[in-house]
């Protein structure tokens, strides 16, 4: 049996949609694929639109600053999912924990698993390990990705080795120009 299915991959899900968000109900369908989402979703009007608003909550959290405003915004996103947990073997994946009732629509089912595995996520590796690509810190940096800690030492700062090394460049220029 799986302990946590839904830590992980769920928050990396979450920001994959935040960073990259599909153009269609189709790509985000697709886009739970592509992070190990199984199930079949029924299709319901304003999915689409509906998933934005999931995703849209999310980044509250991620923007949140302080522990327990992160805590106060996910509680509220799981008292909206209104689903309890139950026990399901499907597709071949064993026996595992579902955060969600059957049938239930693509937004719906998504609220559920992005914030019980952001709270599982938070609570397991710790308050701080969601947030925002340093790099958009500085001044003109356009940089607004989610950044979703998964390292050993929790200290994954940057969306992309790019972003990091932008960085670095803008800091080296610095102490260049203050060196004279």
């Amino acid at each position: 049996m799986h302990l946590n299915p839904y830590g992980e991959y769920a928050v990396l899900l979450a920001a994959s949609l935040a960073n990259d968000w599909p153009a269609t109900r189709a790509g985000i369908e697709r886009r739970t694929r592509d992070f190990g989402m199984t199930m079949v979703f029924p299709v319901t009007p304003g999915d689409h639109e509906r998933t934005r608003g999931v995703v849209d909550d999310w980044l509250a959290v991620v923007d949140a600053t302080e522990p327990p405003d992160r805590a106060r915004l996910l509680n509220t996103q799981m008292a909206c999912a209104t689903a309890y947990p139950r026990l399901i073997d499907h597709d071949g994946e064993g026996w595992h924990l579902h955060y969600r009732d059957e049938e239930q629509s693509l937004p719906d089912v998504l609220r559920a698993v992005i914030s019980v595995g952001t709270a599982l996520h938070l609570t397991t590796r710790g308050m701080h390990r969601l947030g925002r690509c340093a790099a958009g810190q500085a001044p003109h940096d356009p940089c607004r990705a989610v950044v979703v800690d998964v390292t050993r030492n929790g200290r994954q700062r940057y969306c992309s080795v790019r972003c990091a090394n932008r960085a670095a460049v803008r800091r080296h220029r610095a102490r260049a120009r203050a060196d004279g």
